[in-house]
């Protein structure tokens, strides 16, 4: 019985990691247009790799760098972040109506890896979700925005400039591409994303 619990797990690991390989592949150019910024905003290359590691959120880590080069105090920056995050409390309790029964020391673990990108693909996942998917997924996205943050941070300036500005839509590229596929298998979601398209257009 356990080994077929570990080989499910397992299973679950590599079925996440599959899943999350377009993130990673999307995260490339992002995590490396922020190390490039880091490192002009004078943060040394230890504080712009920790920022990923600890902090791991694309748009906070941005804001963050403009609320630095401004002078802004810690205390204004930790709102800043709460107030772009709190979204994740909704998303945490969306994945936890589809979550297994898996032990809660798991779920926090994975909980750290959700972004909007990874809960994108988790949600439209059949089925329920169990840890070791989520580990999966969660796991090589973030291995992938430390790394190149780090990658940026060292050899960012060195590409061509036209390449570093089309780097910057990279992160709406990826989310179509995310988009697409359920957006062929529902018709709902092709409704609310049409809707939620013309509602920012509308308020833009």
């Amino acid at each position: 019985m356990e080994v077929q619990v570990a080989e499910r797990s397992v299973s679950d690991f590599k079925e996440g990691i599959q899943a999350g390989i377009s993130i990673a592949i999307g995260y490339f150019p992002i995590a490396l247009t922020f190390g490039l910024l880091a490192k002009s905003s004078g943060l040394t290359f230890g504080e712009a790799l920790a920022m990923s590691i600890l902090v791991y959120a694309g748009a906070s880590q941005y804001t963050a760098l403009n609320l630095l080069s401004l002078g802004t105090g810690v205390i204004g920056i930790i709102v800043a972040t709460f107030i772009l995050n709190i979204r994740h409390l909704l998303m945490a309790t969306s994945i936890q109506l589809k979550s297994m029964n898996d032990p809660l020391w798991k779920k926090i673990i994975y909980s750290f890896g959700i972004t909007d990108e990874t809960f994108s693909v988790a949600s439209f996942k059949k089925g329920k979700i169990t840890a070791g998917y989520m580990f999966g997924l969660g796991g090589i996205a973030y291995v992938s925005w430390v790394l190149c943050t780090g990658i940026g941070y060292l050899f960012g300036a060195s590409l061509p400039h036209a390449l570093q500005e089309s780097m910057s839509i990279a992160l709406y590229a990826m989310f179509i591409a995310l988009l697409m596929p359920a957006l062929a298998k529902s018709r709902k979601i092709f409704i609310l994303a049409s809707m939620g398209a013309i509602f920012n257009t509308l308020l833009s």
